[in-house]
């Protein structure tokens, strides 16, 4: 008996999902399908749950890399259960956490210089030859994990 299939433009509809992201999925590894004689991609229904799977870890903050490399754990190909989304999600916990921690620190510093002196004329390296976070590198030294602290004792030294 031949496995059920769906069209590239049903799934799009049931999935709520572009047939142009559907096709680049596909291209980045992360789906699979077979194509008719007319060369008509045909998904088997399971593929539902799989780009659900996707998009759910897209809304949790992951990049397609960090979900194929999610999906090529499972056996075969198929597509994610419910044991395996437990067992992914706890291995994302330390990701998220410390994507969590960069954004609060950001919060908290948003109002303030940065360090590289961008946002303020003010502490802008070429109108403040002398600031102390510029000395430490290149970048948003305080939103890379320096602080003013830290700047300020490298400078006493």
């Amino acid at each position: 008996m031949k496995e059920a299939t769906i069209t590239i433009g049903e799934l799009a509809k049931r999935s709520g999902v572009a047939a142009s992201a559907i096709r680049f999925y596909e291209e980045q590894g992360l789906l699979s399908s077979t194509r008719t004689e007319g060369g008509q991609r045909q998904y088997r229904r399971e593929i539902l749950r799989r780009v659900g799977f996707i998009r759910a870890a897209q809304a949790v903050g992951l990049n397609l890399s960090e979900i194929r490399s999610a999906l090529d754990t499972l056996p075969g190909q198929r597509t994610p259960t419910k044991q395996d989304w437990e067992r992914l999600s706890r291995a994302w916990q330390p990701l998220l956490q410390a994507r969590i921690d960069g954004l609060i620190a950001l919060r908290d510093q948003l109002a303030s210089c940065v360090g590289c002196g961008c946002l303020s004329l003010k502490s802008c390296s070429l109108y403040n030859p002398e600031d102390l976070a510029r000395r430490r590198g290149t970048g948003a030294r305080y939103l890379l994990g320096d602080t003013s602290r830290s700047v300020l004792a490298d400078n006493k030294a």
